[in-house]
């Protein structure tokens, strides 16, 4: 799925207000109308928006969540310097734009605040920078802890042992904590782009989305 902002579709790297993508989901499920169980899956930016639906009121939209390598927080203890090399964030107008929106002031959140390194001859179908409202909308709720505490359907974690991007040894020490008990699998060997793209990942995942769909199938009706 091409989230908005994502993709060739619709405005690359910028959408009409933080809050867009989750009003966009629960209209893609209402037209759609998947049989269940559903299950969201997200990749890196995408698997932090993933956490922030799953620990907000519209969570029951999804039977269960896989996060792979998800973005958490820039002040998780799984966060690397500017994600491995991957991202280029500028801080100082990120920061400005935030202090102007708690006075109300949304001006200027379609300015850029992150470009990713991507290579000049990348599809044209990658997204190469964020506006304030897409970076602040497609990752989890400042507070993730709270968030996770707020997560009520089945939801797992995956990564691979050599990601660049996250230290993902710690990821056991986000999602364990506190009250919850979120499962965490490493796939060793794999590292960030490997966990969508090496066959062995992608059958990983395929067995995952498959145990938490078979764990969450309705009960057949009486005869």
């Amino acid at each position: 799925m091409d989230m908005r902002g994502h993709g060739t579709t619709n405005t690359k790297g910028d959408i009409a207000y933080i809050g867009q993508l989750e009003n966009d989901l629960k209209d893609f499920m209402n037209v759609v109308d998947p049989t269940a169980p559903s299950t969201l899956v997200g990749f890196s930016s995408g698997g932090g928006f993933a956490l922030r639906l799953a620990g907000n009121p519209h969570q029951s939209l999804f039977n269960n969540y896989l996060l792979l390598s998800p973005f958490i927080n820039q002040d998780a203890p799984t966060q690397r310097p500017n994600s491995g090399g991957w991202v280029e964030i500028g801080l100082p107008r990120h920061i400005a734009i935030l202090l102007l929106n708690r006075l109300g002031i949304d001006t200027f959140n379609h300015l850029t605040v992150m470009r990713f390194a991507l290579p000049d001859n990348a599809p044209e179908y990658l997204t190469r920078e964020y506006s304030f409202n897409l970076a602040q909308n497609y990752r989890p709720q400042a507070d993730y802890q709270a968030t996770i505490q707020a997560v009520k359907q089945p939801m797992r974690v995956m990564a691979g042992t050599h990601d660049e991007a996250f230290h993902t040894d710690r990821f056991e020490e986000v999602f364990q904590n506190g009250n919850a008990d979120i499962p965490v699998a490493l796939l060793p060997g794999v590292n960030h782009c490997g966990l969508i793209l090496e066959k062995n990942a992608l059958d990983a995942i395929i067995k995952a989305v498959d145990e938490m769909n078979s764990n969450n199938k309705p009960a057949p009706s009486p005869q």
